[in-house]
């Protein structure tokens, strides 16, 4: 096992422990209603939306040399030069 795979088990087995102790009611606020919630569902639904933001924010972005290599691909007979300067300068 790797360094890496250790630690995401041992930080999922403390969330889940962290998640479990916290079960008791709480009063959440939104907009213009109160509704008792418990803890669990309120911390569980937290951690889920920053995993997602997370993930979408941490995306490798499109580069110049991807765009080029999508030309390529789409077009085998195009010059070596795909995009002209201009192309570049808008897409920098």
């Amino acid at each position: 096992m790797t360094t890496k795979t250790i630690f995401i088990i041992i930080l999922t087995a403390l969330l889940t422990i962290f998640l479990m102790v916290n079960t008791e009611p709480v009063d959440f606020n939104f907009l213009v209603t109160t509704v008792a919630v418990s803890k669990l569902l309120v911390i569980g639904i937290c951690i889920i939306i920053g995993f997602i933001i997370g993930f979408i924010v941490g995306r490798p972005r499109k580069t110049l040399t991807s765009y080029d290599d999508e030309i390529q691909k789409n077009h085998p007979d195009a010059n070596k030069k795909a995009l002209s300067d201009e192309d570049r300068e808008y897409i920098s």
